[in-house]
């Protein structure tokens, strides 16, 4: 019986393959993580995450720098104080760590990087949690709102173009939302962290941020069995002012980044996390497979599964291997 369809026909050559291609990554959509500690002279490695550095200022400049050579979309920063309290009040300082930063990464990459900062108080908390805690040790969910809204008018004082909302806390978008354009600064876009995941793979960025983190953050952080709920959790951050959604983590949960992507018409983003960057380094370091086509199929993956906005540790080193290849 004759063969009618014959894919394979697709497939004989490299020009052919890259010709009939259907998922391609953008440099331009990547988003490289920067970890700013306070009080650093040097550089710092940071454990369970080979490659990845907490930084001093000036190395944080140097790195941005190269961000910004290699072409990619954006950076996320995230702040590393020396001192912490219980209501995170040096995520709220103008000269704190982070607006630092921010202020920092802008006079170095000006419009050539979009600079995006995360708007969150655990890395300040001595506590560890996303939020402020009540009497009984809970996360008090309205106070950390008022939290959330005058962080955000910091972050924007200092340049942040983006915010990053990821604490999972009811309500948080539309806070930060109302707060902002309350201060004539309707011009700052949210990247919300609308599924995020209480996930086990984020293990090694508690070291990158010295986490102080007392239990764990299932109240509020969503539970990993849950898909439908995401979706809601997507509704209501769109709802409030959106303007790109982002599940995280990225590769224990394409299955809901399809579907997020299928059910929304701003821009997904996903955020390989940590753990899972960790997991691809050291299975590559023991031999277990390539280690740049293993960064690159994985990341193709995201984007097929539909988040063509990635933020990855590997961000600098995909867009000079895209232009290599």
């Amino acid at each position: 019986m004759p063969l009618i369809e014959r894919p394979r026909r697709l497939r004989a050559t490299d020009s052919l393959r890259r010709l009939t291609r259907e998922t391609a990554i953008q440099p331009g959509k990547l988003i490289m993580p920067f970890f700013a500690r306070e009080g650093l002279k040097e550089p710092r490695k940071i454990a369970g995450m080979p490659g990845v550095y907490q930084h001093s200022r000036d190395s944080l400049k140097r790195a941005v720098a190269d961000s910004a050579a290699a072409g990619i979309g954006g950076v996320m920063l995230f702040g590393v104080p020396e001192i912490r309290d219980a209501t995170g009040s040096g995520a709220l300082d103008p000269q704190g760590v982070l607006s630092t930063a921010i202020a920092d990464v802008k006079s170095e990459v000006g419009d050539s990087l979009t600079v995006m900062a995360d708007l969150c108080i655990d890395e300040f908390t001595d506590h560890g949690h996303c939020g402020v805690l009540d009497s009984q040790n809970r996360v008090d969910n309205d106070a950390t709102l008022l939290q959330y809204a005058a962080m955000a008018r910091v972050l924007a004082d200092a340049g942040a173009e983006v915010v990053g909302t990821s604490g999972m806390i009811d309500g948080q978008v539309g806070a930060v939302r109302t707060a902002l354009d309350e201060y004539n600064r309707s011009d700052v876009i949210i990247l919300a962290y609308a599924a995020k995941f209480a996930s086990v793979f984020y293990g090694p960025f508690r070291n990158a941020v010295e986490s102080k983190l007392e239990g764990d953050r299932r109240t509020y952080q969503e539970d990993p069995a849950n898909g439908k709920e995401a979706l809601r959790e997507v509704r209501l951050d769109l709802s409030q002012g959106a303007d790109i959604v982002m599940v995280k983590p990225a590769l224990a949960y394409l299955d809901v980044i399809s579907k997020v992507s299928a059910m929304v018409d701003v821009p997904v983003a996903a955020y390989i996390v940590s753990g899972e960057y960790a997991m691809i380094e050291m299975a590559a370091a023991a031999g277990a497979f390539s280690r740049e086509a293993a960064i690159l199929e994985s990341v193709t993956s995201v984007v097929r599964a539909g988040a063509p906005i990635v933020c990855t540790y590997w961000a600098n080193e995909i867009a000079t291997l895209l232009r290599r290849n």
